[in-house]
């Protein structure tokens, strides 16, 4: 053990991982025998010599964020390799022959132009974690449940419409990942997948969500968030182990009363719906943490909301409540609130119960005043009253309720005042793809516009110069003119080099299956695009990777990087 050490610690620290090797360093092959780890991470390697794969005895292979645009045969010969990382490359195509790698468990190839799994792929039986996200998959090999040992599988951001049938013998897939791909439907074949803990389906085209979906009663994280759901199945009540569930950005009217049976349900996203009501059962919740029912169509909360005694964050945003129910006192634990943007008059006075309040933003209502139990909430950090308020926090003075007589609290931002509904209006309202176009032209450069002031400017002896600076496209968008250019150019190369770029950008989800570039792309465009894009693709931004640990409840993905040593 203590050579083996010894060797890693002379080839790890090597001074040949700081991005500027266009070739693996041919010291390394003194080693070939013995090497079992090797990390090539971020250079500029286009091509994998020949003598690397020698080195028979090696069991860990990582070259991702490189040049390279194919992975050659000869990796037929790492019979021992267990875990391998090409992501971040130009790979079109794994060789068929890489079913000799039967070792392999591990297999990271995310941010690829990868179009198909070969047959041979198949054959990688002791594979128990795939990730290729980010790719052009469009479909998956018909017997790609052979792959038994799969714990792990992600494949988000492709192409996918289906999934093959034999993947109900993934028996042991804890987690899977299928978002930004193109379902329309729930695959049947999904609820035969018993052991599944975490599923995303987040940015599909869904419609529904079967009842079939409660068979699977392992799950703890589901997240249906950014498609065009319109209903959910009472037989959801079934995911009797359901802590996550993410139904943000959908076409809800209404939750089913069977959805205060997920008994340990920790975390409820409703946001961005047309819920006009919440059913009384959501009270039965009661180990809700975070609860947002934000832009809907609420004109009133259930009196049930006191039930949730462990709810630690509340958002109630752009709704159309008036009044809020006394129960909501006895929510001793929330810690952050937000009722921003709602019709609000008047605030009960049991929120003074809610002693644990550090942030409450109350700004865009209509409330004259606040109740005097406000001076109990000693831990409050954060009163936002207005979104134009210059300090968390306003000092509020005493007064007597002119009806009641009552005491009570106000300011000098006290009446509110309601927002017309022209300060509502969408920017893309006033969309003008002419002077769109125009400024996408000029999206690179800093104007300069002083010359029809030189003259005042010389009298002045200053010069003013006044600044323009045009937005960046997001990345989302930035994706979006790359496939509209592959599409004109076929698919034989990859059109953004080693990277593409994703973002959560959702423009227009519920009138459009796919977000279309309001930008013309003429002919003559498309060499350009395919320099520049080149050219900035080791900047562009990567989808995050996600940890590879299974037992880890994955709610926030985690860069998947292998840090690199140095001298």
């Amino acid at each position: 053990m203590t050579t083996k050490r010894k060797l890693i610690g002379r080839l790890v620290p090597c001074r040949c991982f700081r991005g500027e090797e266009e070739q693996v360093p041919k010291e390394i092959f003194s080693f070939e025998r013995t090497l079992e780890e090797l990390y090539l991470d971020a250079n500029q390697i286009e091509e994998l010599p020949k003598q690397l794969f020698n080195c028979q005895a090696l069991r860990k292979l990582s070259i991702p964020d490189n040049d390279l645009s194919n992975l050659p045969t000869t990796i037929a010969s790492l019979v021992n390799l267990k875990e391998l990382d090409i992501s971040k490359n130009g790979i079109q195509e794994f060789p068929d022959n890489i079913k000799c790698c039967k070792c392999l468990s591990v297999v990271e190839a995310s941010v690829n132009p990868i179009t198909k799994l070969p047959e041979g792929f198949t054959q990688l039986l002791n594979l128990t974690q795939l990730f290729l996200n980010d790719a052009f998959l469009e479909y998956l090999p018909a017997n790609f449940g052979r792959l038994s040992k799969l714990r792990i599988l992600e494949l988000r951001e492709n192409h996918l419409k289906t999934m093959p049938k034999s993947i109900h013998r993934l028996s042991q897939l804890e987690r899977l990942d299928l978002g930004s791909n193109e379902f329309t439907e729930l695959p049947e074949v999904l609820e035969q997948i018993h052991n599944l803990k975490e599923l995303w389906l987040d940015n599909n085209s869904l419609q529904t969500i079967p009842g079939s979906i409660g068979k699977l009663r392992q799950l703890r994280y589901l997240d249906l968030a950014k498609n065009r759901i319109e209903s959910l199945d009472a037989d959801i009540s079934g995911c009797e182990s359901l802590e996550d569930l993410l139904l943000s950005s959908n076409m809800l009217q209404q939750l089913p009363e069977t959805i205060g049976m997920l008994k340990k349900l920790t975390t409820l996203k409703v946001d961005d719906n047309q819920l006009t009501s919440l059913p009384n059962t959501v009270g039965s919740l009661s180990l809700l943490e975070e609860f947002d029912c934000s832009c809907n169509e609420l004109e009133s909360l259930p009196p049930t909301i006191g039930y949730l005694l462990n709810l630690r964050t509340f958002a109630a945003d752009e709704n159309f409540l008036t009044e809020l129910p006394r129960e909501i006192g006895n929510c001793k634990n929330v810690t952050v609130m937000s009722l921003r943007s709602n019709k609000l008059e008047f605030l009960p006075d049991e929120i003074g119960q809610m002693t644990k309040l550090r942030v409450l933003n109350l700004s865009d209502n209509r409330l004259k005043n606040l109740p005097y139990t406000f001076t109990k909430l000693k831990d409050l950090a954060a009163l936002w009253l207005s979104d134009n308020q210059s300090k968390a926090l306003i000092p509020l003075q005493t007064e007597a309720h002119p009806e009641t007589k009552q005491r009570v609290l106000t300011n000098y931002m006290f009446p509110q005042q309601p927002r017309h509904d022209e300060d509502y209006q969408s920017d893309s309202d006033s969309f003008n793809p002419a002077l769109w176009e125009e400024q996408r032209q000029q999206r690179m450069t800093v104007a300069f516009d002083f010359e029809e002031k030189k003259e005042e400017e010389e009298e002045d002896n200053s010069v003013e110069i006044n600044l323009k600076r045009y937005p960046t496209p997001y990345p989302e968008d930035l994706k979006n003119m790359v496939k509209s250019v592959q599409n004109m150019v076929g698919k034989t190369t990859h059109p953004l080099g080693t990277e593409k770029c994703s973002s959560g950008t959702n423009m227009e989800l519920h009138s459009k299956d796919k977000y279309e570039p309001p930008w013309p792309i003429a002919p003559k465009e498309v060499t350009y695009l395919l320099s520049l894009l080149q050219h900035t693709s080791s900047h562009s931004i990567h989808t995050a990777h996600h940890s590879i640990d299974p037992s880890h409840h994955r709610i926030h993905p985690v860069h998947h990087r292998i840090h690199l040593a140095t001298a």
